[in-house]
């Protein structure tokens, strides 16, 4: 069983950033995929970015060139530097853990993190 642990949300003003991290716990074994989702008020959880133990990266067209996923593998710790935040960004921020790379079912879920961009 692995718990995800996610801090680093917030309240942050148009065009600033934040940084998310997401530990999880319970874990001594190198995972595979980790990841961020978001879901936006009345909205379908939608995938942010993931990035693999080797560093393979995979980021949404609406994040690119904004957010930089990233990873410490010796912790198991994944992070999302996000920079020129949006008000669309506004959401709450999900951690993903796919151990073995098996998808839906197979993966665990952090409990979120409230990211609004507003004036």
């Amino acid at each position: 069983q692995v718990r995800l642990v996610e801090s680093g949300g917030g309240l942050v003003q148009p065009g600033g950033s934040l940084r998310l991290s997401c530990a999880p716990s319970g874990s001594t074994f190198t995972i595979y995929v980790m990841g961020w989702y978001r879901q936006a008020p009345g909205k379908l959880r939608e995938l942010v970015a993931t990035i693999t133990s080797g560093g393979r990266t995979n980021y949404a067209d609406s994040v690119k060139g904004r957010f930089t996923i990233s990873r410490d593998n010796a912790k198991n710790t994944v992070y999302l530097q996000m920079n020129s935040l949006k008000p669309e960004d506004t959401a709450v921020y999900y951690c993903n853990a796919d151990p073995y790379g098996l998808g839906p079912g197979h993966d665990y879920w952090g409990q979120g993190t409230q990211v609004t961009v507003s004036s």
